[in-house]
C-alpha cells in the first residue's frame, strides 16, 4: 500500500460518488470519429432514399 499514491478521501462523505479514478475502455474513439460516423450513416440513409423509394 505504501507505493500507491493515490489520495483517498475519509469516509464521512456518505456515499458521494468519486471522479478521480478514470474507466480504460478496450475502445477508444474520438469526437472526430464520431462525427464521421454519423455522416456517413445519413449519407447511407440518403442514398437509400434515393434508390429504394418507398411509396
Amino acid at each position: 500500500m505504501a507505493s500507491d499514491n493515490k489520495i483517498q478521501m475519509p469516509g464521512v462523505f456518505g456515499g458521494l460518488v468519486r471522479y478521480d479514478d478514470e474507466y480504460k475502455s478496450r475502445f477508444m474513439i474520438s469526437p472526430v470519429q464520431v462525427i464521421i460516423f454519423l455522416v456517413l450513416v445519413a449519407l447511407f440513409v440518403f442514398a437509400l432514399r434515393i434508390f429504394w423509394p418507398t411509396a
